[in-house]
């Protein structure tokens, strides 16, 4: 018998569950983030005085790991290893869009059995980070960084339907009109949908570093950097100051 406590916190959402053989038995969540700096570290502590007060020992610590949001995702791993080291068991790490592929495969067998998954998560204006799943979860194209336009999935498309969800989805719909292109609303990223893959990496002994293990990214952080805010601060400041001299 396997306790793991799931920590999803690289969307808007956070949401924590507690699964004991793959059947979740506890889980709290806020839709209206992005919270998580506020919100995850009660939901934990409400998670594992749960699983104490039914005497259920923890097995093992499942976190979200990305791609996602650069915020999000280290509060959740840092909570996630800081459970985990101090309970002294095993830290696992589920990928974002593979997790978001899963509540398609549990809940709804409407889909063409013959269906690919494109998980998209928002990144700014036409881009999305995606990866293309088949049912089994098996990942026919990496996670990337995509600038959709009518072309970036007609390969996959042109072979049958494809199912487009998640956050970044929505902004596709206007580009991406092929008629084998599905959209379906209303998929988030979600501690409660971890358990299966959790179950399955601590199966496979997929064990991840509680000390050195990182959030996925998939690009790095952009900020403008300050020399440049400087060198346009000192550019005014010296056209100012040649005005006052004429």
């Amino acid at each position: 018998m396997s306790c793991i406590l799931n920590i999803e916190t690289s969307a808007r959402s956070c949401s924590v569950a507690v699964s004991q053989d793959g059947a979740v038995i506890f889980h709290k969540e806020d839709l209206d983030g992005p919270n998580h700096a506020t919100v995850c570290g009660p939901f934990v502590d409400e998670a594992l005085s749960f699983a104490e007060s039914h005497a259920i020992p923890l097995d093992a610590v499942a976190v979200s790991h990305g791609p996602g949001s650069y915020t999000g995702l280290r509060i959740g791993l840092s909570m996630a290893k800081g459970v985990a080291y101090g309970r002294g068991v095993p830290l696992l790490t589920v990928p974002t869009l593979e997790l978001m592929c899963v509540p398609l495969l549990l809940y709804r067998e409407d889909l063409p059995e013959e269906a690919l998954f494109v998980p998209m998560i928002d990144a700014r204006r036409m881009e999305v980070y995606a990866a293309v799943f088949d049912r089994a979860l098996h990942e026919l194209r990496p996670a990337a960084a995509d600038i959709v336009n009518e072309q970036t999935y007609e390969p996959w498309l042109n072979h049958g339907p494809v199912c487009f969800f998640g956050d970044g989805a929505a902004k596709c719909r206007a580009v991406i009109t092929h008629p084998h292109a599905i959209f379906v609303d209303g998929i988030l990223p979600l501690a409660k949908h971890m358990p299966p893959l959790a179950e399955r990496a601590l199966m496979r002994g997929e064990v991840a570093d509680v000390a050195y293990s990182e959030p996925f990214y998939l690009k790095d952080f952009v900020a403008t950097k300050p020399k440049d805010l400087l060198h346009t601060a000192d550019h005014h400041f010296q056209s100012e100051h040649k005005q006052q001299n004429h």
